[in-house]
């Protein structure tokens, strides 16, 4: 069978590897740029990361937070990779774009809340501590 080519597959393993890098940090921008719940996940990591470093959380407690950070912010691109393919198809309402969008949402959703209370767990005996 005859291996059919696509656009991503021109060039050097190398350009191919540069392409793709540059390509997913054009999905960073975007998302960065232009989705509003990025203006609540970024400051938020900030924060967390201060936080961390000010209460010397243990390599354990480090671990679970990158983690969940790489959790949220990846739920939300693939969050807005969705919103996008179905905006593509269509813009009329239909419910089974709704259920898509939403469900898709939902899941960065439930990545917050579960980043949300492994922080309360993790510095709120902290900070308990300094009063």
């Amino acid at each position: 069978m005859k291996q059919v080519l696509r656009n991503k597959d021109k060039g050097t393993k190398l350009e191919r590897y540069k392409k793709s890098f540059l390509h997913a940090i054009d999905g960073l921008i975007y998302t960065t740029g232009n989705e509003h719940n990025m203006a609540i996940i970024l400051p938020s990591m900030i924060l967390a990361i201060i936080a961390g470093i000010l209460f010397k959380i243990s390599p354990t407690e480090w671990l679970f937070m990158i983690l969940v950070i790489g959790l949220v912010i990846g739920s939300e691109l693939i969050n807005t990779a969705i919103e996008a393919v179905v905006d593509l198809e269509t813009l009329e309402y239909n419910p089974l774009a709704k259920i898509a969008k939403d469900t898709a949402s939902s899941a960065t959703l439930v990545f917050s809340i579960v980043a949300f209370i492994g922080a309360l767990i993790m510095f709120v005996p902290k900070i308990i501590v300094l009063l």
